[in-house]
C-alpha cells in the first residue's frame, strides 16, 4: 500500500490503527451529541434547525497528500498534530440562523473544547464559498484514559451545500485553475445563493408571525 510506504508504517501499522480508531470514534461520538442536540430542540422548540448530518473519515491518500502540500514529512505525529479535518462532520440547516444556534449548542457541550472557529458566511471567501467551520477536540474514552481527539465540523444552510459541492467538482476538474468565465458564473450563483437564504429567512419568520398571532 502507497501509505505504508509514505509514512514509513512497516513497523507502526498497530499506531496506524490505534489513531484511525480514535478518529472513527470521535465522528461516532460527536454525531451522537448533535442528534441528541437536535432532538433536544425539537422537543423545546417543536421544530428541528438540521435538516440532515454528513460525516466522513479522510481517506489514507488525501491524508498524504494534504501533508505534502502543506509542506509538512508524512508522520503520524504531523498527521495528528498539523491535519485539523481527518475527521468531519458537516451539518446541513434549512436557514442561516439557525447555524449559529447550532454553533453554540455544539460549543456549549460540557465536555467539547473548540479550537478553532472560520466563519465564511460573516467573511467569504472569494470565490463566494460560505459556511461556518469549527475544530473542536472531544475527549474518547479508552481504557489507558481519555484521549482528545480533533473534529472539524462544518455548518451550512441547504443553498450553501448545493454551492459548494458545484465549486467541489470545478476545482478538482480544473485542478484550481478554472477559466475565468466559470469561476465569474460560480461567484454569480454564490449572490444567488445569498439571496435565495435571506429570502428563505424572511418568509420562515413570517411563518413563524403568524402562527403567533393565531
Amino acid at each position: 500500500m502507497k501509505l505504508l510506504n509514505d509514512l514509513k508504517l512497516h513497523d507502526q501499522i498497530d499506531q496506524w490503527k490505534s489513531v484511525m480508531f480514535l478518529y472513527g470514534s470521535a465522528l461516532k461520538e460527536i454525531k451522537t451529541k448533535i442528534e441528541i442536540l437536535n432532538s433536544e430542540y425539537v422537543h423545546i422548540y417543536g421544530h428541528t434547525p438540521i435538516e440532515h448530518i454528513k460525516s466522513r473519515l479522510k481517506s489514507p491518500n488525501s491524508i498524504v497528500k494534504k501533508l505534502k502540500r502543506t509542506g509538512n514529512e508524512v508522520t503520524i505525529q504531523n498527521m495528528v498534530e498539523k491535519l485539523n479535518d481527518i475527521a468531519g462532520i458537516r451539518i446541513i440547516c434549512s436557514f442561516t440562523e439557525d447555524i449559529y444556534r447550532i454553533a453554540d449548542m455544539i460549543s456549549q457541550h460540557g465536555d467539547v473544547t473548540v479550537l478553532q472557529i472560520k466563519d465564511y458566511i460573516r467573511k467569504p471567501k472569494p470565490n463566494g464559498y460560505k459556511s461556518y467551520h469549527m475544530v473542536i477536540t472531544i475527549p474518547i474514552y479508552l481504557n489507558e484514559g481519555p484521549v482528545e481527539t480533533k473534529v472539524e465540523i462544518q455548518i451550512r444552510t441547504v443553498a450553501m451545500d448545493f454551492w459548494a459541492s458545484l465549486e467541489h467538482k470545478i476545482y478538482y476538474k480544473f485542478e484550481g485553475n478554472a477559466p475565468a468565465t466559470l469561476q465569474a458564473e460560480l461567484k454569480a450563483c454564490a449572490d444567488m445563493v445569498d439571496l435565495l437564504d435571506a429570502k428563505m429567512s424572511s418568509l420562515n419568520q413570517m411563518i413563524l408571525s403568524l402562527g403567533h398571532e393565531e
